[in-house]
């Protein structure tokens, strides 16, 4: 009996190993879905088009972009969490479903860790620390003392509460006690538009909004969120170099891919490495340098190390901002 029961057992895990080669030998053989947590338009929605047709064309078969906004981006990432593990169903979104839902919500319909595995980082946002023309600061070391001197009267703007414009310029606030103001905007244009104005004094901003109004000299920027100065902008300095090398000063948004867990190897291997080489293309390095974007097309074990890396970083951004919303 339990050698008949031991022969039944190996021939099923046989079968199911077998199926799942024969799965991805077989794959594409028909439209992939790219799911995106996003409205149409916008830098998410135009990269991810733009992938999608790299990688149509070296998997032929098409790629269809499903806009799925709502939710802070957790209805469209619930929705890849939730699907059939089969490599036809795959997660293009923006950093924050992922990297900050978890510890800003209460309630996230999925677990990253345990629903969704991980294929590569696409982009990297470039982040600047903007002012109005009206402050009287060419330097984060100046902007500080000054804000200093005038605490209590100096606000910033921030792209939606919870948002990286948001943690960020909490943080710089908090940890040298400047006392500024927080002014939530829904999106970075009425934003900029605010501290042109002087109606706030400073904002975090995508390079890619923020630019026009800094070449034009409506705004002024002192300084980069990112590892290394942009080839556009050679004369910005990143935060560590203007002084302020704390580690909650590294790009926190961008754009990721992932696919529901339990996902064939092979499959994960064959879309990573498609990915990669799309993120590399011709057209998607212009389509990052429109949009003020840093192309990374990592490999699926750093983009796992990177996330966990990043958790902590994160974790104490909501706390000292308090955007948990419960």
């Amino acid at each position: 009996m339990r050698t008949r029961n031991l022969i039944t057992t190996t021939l099923t895990i046989a079968a199911l190993a077998w199926s799942t080669v024969g799965l991805a030998q077989d794959y594409p053989n028909r439209p992939i879905t790219f799911v995106l947590p996003a409205p149409p338009g916008g830098a998410t929605d135009a990269i991810s088009r733009a992938l999608a047709a790299e990688m149509s064309k070296s998997m032929k078969q098409p790629i269809v972009v499903d806009n799925r906004p709502g939710a802070a981006g957790m209805l469209g990432t619930g929705a890849v969490a939730r699907a059939a593990p089969d490599g036809y169903t795959i997660l293009v979104a923006h950093s924050s479903p992922v990297a900050y839902a978890p510890y800003m919500f209460a309630k996230v319909p999925y677990d990253v860790q345990r629903d969704l595995a991980p294929i590569t980082e696409i982009c990297s946002a470039s982040l600047v620390f903007t002012v109005s023309k009206s402050v009287p600061a060419t330097t984060m070391k100046e902007f500080i003392d000054w804000a200093g001197k005038n605490k209590g009267k100096v606000s910033y703007g921030s792209f939606g509460v919870g948002s990286s414009s948001h943690l960020l310029n909490a943080y710089l606030s908090e940890s040298h006690k400047l006392g500024m103001t927080h002014v939530a905007y829904k999106g970075e244009a009425p934003m900029a538009l605010d501290i042109m104005s002087d109606q706030v004094q400073a904002g975090i901003g995508t390079l890619g909004t923020m630019a026009p109004y800094l070449i034009s000299g409506k705004l002024r920027a002192l300084a980069l969120i990112g590892d290394e100065r942009l080839k556009n902008m050679p004369d910005l300095p990143t935060m560590a170099e203007a002084g302020l090398p704390d580690a909650e000063y590294r790009p926190l948004g961008g754009m990721v891919m992932m696919a529901p867990a339990g996902t064939p190897a092979p499959i994960l291997a064959m879309l990573e490495k498609e990915a990669r080489a799309a993120i590399q293309s011709t057209n998607l390095r212009a389509r990052f340098q429109v949009y003020g974007l840093v192309g990374m097309g990592n490999t699926a074990a750093q983009f796992r190390h990177n996330l966990e890396a990043s958790a902590p970083v994160i974790q104490k951004l909501i706390k000292v901002s308090g955007a948990k919303v419960e």
